[in-house]
């Protein structure tokens, strides 16, 4: 006769994170892979897990050794960042402003493959205010509070306060501004009203409308999308593993999660418009 086992919730989460270790202990090859909060930590676990269980068999394959890869989320941008160019952990997927930071403090740090969204290499930053708002120009956030995002974000700081220089909108002239930290946190600041507008990736953005958030779209501007970047400590057989790895998938579902449809080769001086933007950030306070 069979009796029903009854196991709680945190028994069994107890149990599967002793499974996983035990298997990451025992592999031939042990990869660290980091990630840093610009979304729920939740939310990165169920669109990264996926991913990095193919890469591992992937891995596994080609190196003819077992390969076991354990996520490593830091709870900040720069905390992912001091993880990267300490090599704690051995590749990571990171924003391009972070990518600069990080290849500013150890140059030795290598990309290996930079995110595709329909087959390039740029994506959407949005500036957004809430559906019922008055403001339909950039020229009307004058007087108005503003929510950034990290004070690390591409979008979120450098390139949003890029745009907004551009088109006359300095610190100044905000009547108040904050850093939100995530993406969605800036989205619901939007919503709630406790901003009157924000910048935000528009992936995130459209997730928001489909929750019902009274959003609406102000202004957008382009982004590179993000790199895969190898520490300075990665073995080179690996890294040359990982990189024709990452270059050659086109699992539909498993990049659905990411909303990317691969991966494409990228270089340094793809990011230099980020880098200009960091430079050039200080013009924003003038």
């Amino acid at each position: 006769m069979l009796y029903p086992v009854k196991c709680h919730l945190k028994q069994l989460c107890f149990i599967l994170f002793l499974g996983a270790l035990t298997n990451y202990c025992y592999a031939d090859i042990q990869l660290r892979f980091g990630l840093y909060t610009s979304d729920k930590p939740s939310d990165l676990i169920k669109k990264f897990q996926p991913l990095i269980d193919l890469i591992e068999q992937r891995l596994t394959q080609q190196l003819k050794q077992t390969v076991a890869i354990k996520i490593f989320i830091s709870p900040s941008y720069l905390k992912g960042i001091h993880q990267l160019t300490e090599s704690n952990v051995d590749f990571m997927r990171m924003g391009p402003a972070s990518y600069i930071i990080a290849h500013n403090a150890n140059p030795e740090i290598e990309i290996l493959a930079a995110e595709s969204k329909n087959g390039e290499k740029t994506f959407k930053g949005v500036i957004s205010v809430k559906q019922n708002s008055t403001i339909y120009s950039i020229a009307a956030l004058k007087g108005k509070s503003f929510a950034f995002g990290n004070k690390n974000s591409t979008i979120g700081r450098y390139l949003s306060q890029r745009y907004l220089v551009k088109h006359g909108i300095y610190a100044k002239d905000l009547a108040t501004y904050k850093y939100w930290g995530r993406h969605d946190r800036v989205g619901s600041a939007v919503a709630l009203g406790l901003a009157d507008a924000g910048a935000l990736k528009f992936s995130t953005y459209k997730e928001l409308l489909k929750k019902g958030a009274p959003l609406r779209k102000l202004a957008e501007f382009n982004n590179i999308t993000k790199p895969w970047v190898a520490s300075a400590t990665l073995n080179t057989s690996i890294k040359a593993a990982l990189k024709k790895i990452l270059l050659n998938i086109k699992d539909r579902q498993v990049l659905k999660r990411l909303k990317k449809d691969g991966f494409l080769p990228a270089t340094d001086s793809d990011y230099d418009p980020i880098r200009i933007a960091i430079e050039q950030n200080s013009e924003f306070f003038n």
